[in-house]
């Protein structure tokens, strides 16, 4: 022990007396803590993959991009700990399939449009657009503050799937019609490709609709298979290429005035994060609305200038008794909603906000539109 204390004084590291001095102590228990820190086994932080089933192929503007950035924000925003691997169209499920991906767990995510599952909850159509109903900023109005996602939530609820707003398109044109449409009765035996609740209102004032993949419209248009058809906003509508086959373009998009996408989310699966994860799926989903707005917005304007400026496309409005008679059949279809059961649920509660909102609507943007 002597002979020890005595290395340490010859070294430097105190007096002669074989104390060690404070400032040696100090770095001596410096160096141990140091050792012991290394000598400890690293904890691995573990970290959330997730699956998200994607009813866009990776390359569509607008809601392929949405799909994407919900994904990459998720990461982003977690540090790393949470990842969402998306899968496009087909590559997991098809389109139609991602409800059921989700529900069954097969995807603990999917991205989609609410109108498809129109097939077995006919009311999720309110949650896209319904034809002469809310604008984008109405329809996050009517989910975050007028009790939409409540009833949104309890219509997804028998399924185990949780819905968040995770994107917007935008409103859309009317149609690109290969022939002017003057009176109602000009609609009698159009054929037009117009999905959806706006579809059934064609169908009701004697056109045929057309059910077409985005893919065949402009050579449907060429080709004389169909008469008219409406697709999105002018920037998705350009890049098809509409403009090439006709120059008459109608609006407003009364058939779909708003574009909302959801992401889906298995509720075992949500329910199983902790609570600071579950608030950022549900803020990179909110994050994305707002920021598709904005995109859509600004895509849709810079298109529609250049349709009118350097392609020589005639965007018109719908006469008057045309948009009169497309209100009053869009008041008949939409009344089917008003029964017993969830439909009615969520057809009370969009109009009710509806209601609330459309005087401050006309009074802070109608009248100052006009007014600009």
């Amino acid at each position: 022990a002597d002979s020890e204390r005595g290395d340490l004084s010859t070294g430097g590291a105190g007096p002669a007396d074989g104390r060690v001095s404070r400032r040696a102590a100090l770095g001596l228990a410096g160096a141990g803590a140091a050792s012991v820190a290394l000598a400890r086994p690293a904890i691995a932080q573990t970290t959330i993959e997730w699956k998200m089933a994607s009813a866009w192929p990776a390359d569509l503007p607008g809601p392929g991009g949405s799909a994407q950035r919900v994904c990459d924000l998720i990461e982003t925003m977690s540090g790393g700990r949470m990842r969402v691997r998306l899968f496009p169209a087909n590559e997991l499920v098809p389109p139609e399939q991602v409800f059921d991906a989700v529900a069954s767990g097969t995807a603990q995510m999917g991205h989609s449009s609410a109108a498809y599952w129109q097939g077995r909850l006919p009311a999720s159509v309110f949650f896209t657009a319904i034809p002469f109903g809310l604008l984008p900023h109405e329809h996050v109005t009517w989910i975050e503050q007028a009790g939409g996602q409540a009833i949104w939530d309890k219509l997804y609820e028998p399924f185990a799937v949780r819905p968040f707003m995770a994107g917007n398109s935008g409103a859309q044109m009317g149609g690109w019609f290969m022939r002017p449409i003057e009176t109602p009765a000009d609609l009698s035996g159009l054929k037009i490709r117009m999905t959806g609740l706006g579809g059934e209102v064609m169908r009701r004032l004697g056109a045929t609709p057309v059910s077409l993949s985005p893919g065949e419209l402009v050579g449907g248009l060429a080709s004389g298979l169909i008469d008219a058809a409406e697709f999105l906003g002018p920037a998705d509508d350009r890049a098809l290429g509409f403009q090439s086959v006709t120059k008459l373009c109608y609006a407003p998009g009364f058939q779909e005035p708003n574009g909302v996408t959801e992401a889906l989310v298995n509720v075992i699966a949500f329910d199983g994060l902790p609570d600071d994860l579950q608030a950022i799926v549900s803020a990179a989903c909110r994050a994305e609305t707002l920021g598709s707005m904005a995109e859509a917005k600004w895509r849709n304007a810079e298109a529609l200038n250049l349709l009118t400026s350097e392609d020589g496309v005639d965007v018109r409005p719908y006469p008057q008794e045309v948009i009169t008679a497309l209100r009053a059949t869009t008041g008949d279809v939409l009344s089917s909603f008003d029964r017993d059961g969830p439909e009615r649920d969520v057809f009370r509660s969009y109009f009710r906000c509806m209601n609330t909102l459309r005087p401050w609507a006309q009074s802070s943007v109608e009248w100052y539109l006009r007014a600009r």
